[in-house]
């Protein structure tokens, strides 16, 4: 099987937030006022939203539906409220989801006095509907695996020293993140923001130039 790879670089992110509110986002798939018909989603990930919240700055309430919302701390402390009665502190290391479903409301902020940044990653379920969860995991520890079945997918976290390898996934569609450090994959090198599109993976590496940290999402067809 012949490996397809479409590298994204962070710099070509489309820029959106609001300044003034002290709120910076970088998102990687067509997202709000940036349409791209040719970026809509890969695999089951229709985003991949790189968010920086000043202390105070955060999203006021806001709906969501029909989504599995999988949000990753890079660095600060996320704080978390929902219409179904969860508020919870996300922190570096910690997986949360929000399976919006049918519909569900919340509200995310930086509380802190440290600036704030998180990755948010949607999924489009396979079944539309449902009733809405919620679920964090504190401090996922590194290789373990964490399944989103409603969007047939699981993300690997890992975090690697430099000079280790870590397995890419295989699967019909892989989505590489690296959240920190360097890493060559497939002759390419990747750093802080860079992503992979990945179909056709058998035998494939990941190659740490420097300590780094990577979401892999392994997706079926």
């Amino acid at each position: 099987m012949v490996v397809v790879m479409d590298v994204r670089r962070a710099g070509e992110r489309y820029p959106g937030g609001d300044a003034e509110s002290g709120i910076e986002s970088w998102h990687a798939f067509s997202f709000g006022p940036h349409y791209d018909p040719g970026n809509l989603r890969f695999g089951a990930v229709i985003a991949c939203n790189e968010e920086r919240l000043a202390p105070g700055a955060g999203f006021d309430e806001h709906s969501h539906s029909h989504t599995e919302i999988v949000t990753w701390v890079i660095e600060g402390e996320l704080t978390h409220r929902d219409s179904a009665g969860h508020e919870t502190r996300v922190r570096p290391g910690d997986v949360q989801r929000l399976s919006s479903a049918a519909g569900v409301r919340h509200v995310e902020r930086n509380d802190g006095s440290s600036p704030l940044t998180f990755l948010q990653m949607w999924l489009a379920p396979r079944n539309p509907g449902g009733v809405p969860s919620y679920e964090i995991i504190p401090g996922i520890a590194d290789s373990t695996p964490y399944a989103v079945p409603a969007a047939g997918a699981m993300l690997h976290v890992r975090r690697l020293a430099a000079g280790e390898r870590t397995a890419v996934p295989d699967a019909a569609y892989v989505y590489v993140h690296v959240v920190h450090g360097q890493v060559a994959l497939a002759g390419q090198a990747l750093g802080p923001g860079d992503a992979a599109r990945i179909t056709g993976t058998p035998g494939l590496q990941a190659l740490a130039e420097a300590p780094a940290e990577l979401l892999m999402w392994e997706m079926g067809a």
